[in-house]
C-alpha cells in the first residue's frame, strides 16, 4: 500500500494556555485535494504552520511519505518536499517577480555572484508551466492579485514541493 502523502496524528498546541489543537490528526493520499474548513480561531492556520515547520507543536507526530519528520523547522519541511502558500502572500512589492521567486535562495554563479538571467529563466520556465505569461523582471507590485498568487505557487514549485 502507498503511504500517505502526508499523516499528522495527535497534535496538540497551546498558546499561553490556551488551547489552539487538540488531538488534531490529517491524513493526504498522493495525488488527492483537500480543504480546511473552519471558523476564525479553529486552528487551521497553526495546523498548516506546524506541518510547514514555523511553529512547532506540543506533541503529536508527522510524517510525510511514510518518514517520520523529525526536525520541526522550515527547511526540514522544504527537503520533504513541502510547500505552502497562505492566504496572506508572502511577497516584496518592490522586488521583480524573479526575485521573488528566489529570495533567500538566489542561484549563484561560481563567483558567488547572483546570476540573475538563470533567474529569470528559472522563473519564466516556471512560470510558463502554471500557464501563465508574466515578465520576470515586472515588480511584483505591478501585478493583479491573480498573478501574484501565481508567482506565490511558481515560488513554491521552485523549491522542488511535491506536496
Amino acid at each position: 500500500m502507498t503511504p500517505l502523502a502526508v499523516e499528522m496524528s495527535g497534535i496538540h498546541k497551546s498558546f499561553g494556555g490556551i488551547s489552539a489543537l487538540k488531538g488534531v490528526d490529517l491524513a493526504v493520499r498522493p495525488g488527492s485535494i483537500h480543504a480546511l474548513v473552519g471558523e476564525n480561531g479553529a486552528g487551521k492556520s497553526t495546523l498548516l504552520k506546524i506541518l510547514q515547520g514555523v511553529i512547532s507543536p506540543d506533541g503529536g507526530e508527522i510524517r510525510v511519505h511514510g518518514t517520520a519528520l523529525g526536525q520541526h523547522a522550515p527547511e526540514a519541511s522544504r527537503a520533504a518536499g513541502l510547500g505552502m502558500i497562505f492566504q496572506e502572500l508572502s511577497l516584496v512589492p518592490t522586488l521583480t517577480v524573479a526575485e521573488n521567486i528566489f529570495l533567500n535562495r538566489e542561484l549563484l554563479r561560481f563567483t558567488g555572484t547572483i546570476n540573475r538571467k538563470a533567474e529569470r529563466s528559472r522563473a519564466r520556465d516556471i512560470l510558463a508551466s502554471l500557464g501563465m505569461e508574466i515578465d520576470p523582471d515586472s515588480p511584483v507590485g505591478s501585478l493583479a492579485t491573480g498573478q501574484r498568487q501565481m508567482v506565490e505557487i511558481a515560488k513554491a514549485l521552485s523549491q522542488d514541493a511535491r506536496i
